[in-house]
């Protein structure tokens, strides 16, 4: 199997339409049509229902679709390693986080990496933490910042570094004048009108589970907003929410709580495979981010209080 049969067959299964997928490419129809029937013909079976409205897998192409992934992530990191030659000058980081993270840890360490080595190419996915490490697991990713509570299973090849630890906290317009209270307990929560985040988020999970297990419902004002709605929701006063502390660092228009009886928590871990091992430009990633975790929580800062960095040692 050919490495370019198996990046076109990718891209045909992630996007479902051979004429979107040879435009992602910049390949002709037909080249990329004869790469897929030079697969199937050396698999020895259909790899794609077609139909009019585009394309599935067959049984065969779901098992084909993460062994072609794993194929072309092991050939990106011997490029990668390659480009170690170049000192960092040229290459790509693939890395992943839950939109929590991005608009708090992720972005402090994009700047100083960019700082640092303004030639590497660096690439954002954001989603769930279980979604990130199974994309991380398929090849997709380099390295991946993910949120657990508690046991959580990862792939055999996975490991969990944990960074921090973080409370969680409920913000509320700094004009309304809620932030103004040193605690507020789940009960006195339930009764405040809220802004929900979307379900898919792990935090929504996380508040929903203590809300269920102390018997409470919650007042919601919205609900399914990302982060970025949310953050700005609350700004406008409609209603309060629940967030990790770092959220609201430089955030001059929220007031933050810290929420008691239960109080909630939640780790932040660097994902890495172990089967595979980091180019120069992802363990330089992998640097910024332990540094930068050291930085922001570092004694006498303001999220010193709120985060407990964990040992590395």
């Amino acid at each position: 199997m050919k490495l370019d049969q198996l990046r076109s067959f990718e891209a045909v299964a992630r996007l479902g339409h051979f004429t979107r997928a040879a435009q992602e490419l910049f390949l002709a129809q037909p080249s990329l049509s004869r790469q897929i029937a030079a697969l199937e013909a050396e698999a020895g079976t259909e790899l794609f229902r077609r139909a009019p409205a585009g394309v599935t897998l067959t049984a065969a192409g779901e098992v084909l679709l993460p062994i072609a992934r794993r194929m072309l992530a092991d050939a990106s990191a011997a490029r990668e390693q390659l480009d170690e030659l170049a000192g960092l000058r040229q290459g790509s980081v693939r890395l992943g986080a839950p939109p929590t993270l991005c608009v708090s840890l992720v972005a402090d360490v994009l700047a100083a990496y960019r700082s640092a080595h303004p030639g590497i190419e660096l690439h954002i996915t954001e989603g769930g933490s279980r979604s990130l490490v199974a994309a991380m697991d398929e090849g997709a990713l380099d390295l991946a910042l993910v949120v657990t509570r508690g046991e959580q299973r990862t792939p055999p090849a996975t490991q969990l570094v944990p960074l921090l630890s973080e409370e969680l906290v409920v913000i509320s317009s700094a004009a309304a004048g809620e932030g103004e209270r040193r605690e507020l307990t789940l009960a006195q929560l339930a009764n405040m009108p809220q802004v929900a985040f979307s379900r898919s988020y792990d935090l929504r999970v996380a508040t929903d589970a203590a809300f269920a297990a102390a018997g409470l419902t919650p007042t919601i004002a919205v609900e399914g907003a990302e982060m970025d709605a949310v953050l700005r929701f609350v700004e406008r006063g409609i209603g309060v929410a629940v967030v990790p502390a770092m959220v609201v660092i430089d955030r001059p228009g929220l007031r933050s709580t810290l929420l008691v009886r239960p109080q909630l928590s939640r780790t932040v871990n660097l994902a890495r495979r172990t089967d595979v091992g980091l180019s120069a430009a992802a363990r330089a990633m992998e640097r910024i981010v332990f540094e930068t975790v050291d930085r922001v929580a570092a004694p006498g800062t303001e999220l010193a209080r709120r985060v407990d960095v964990a040992s590395r040692a």
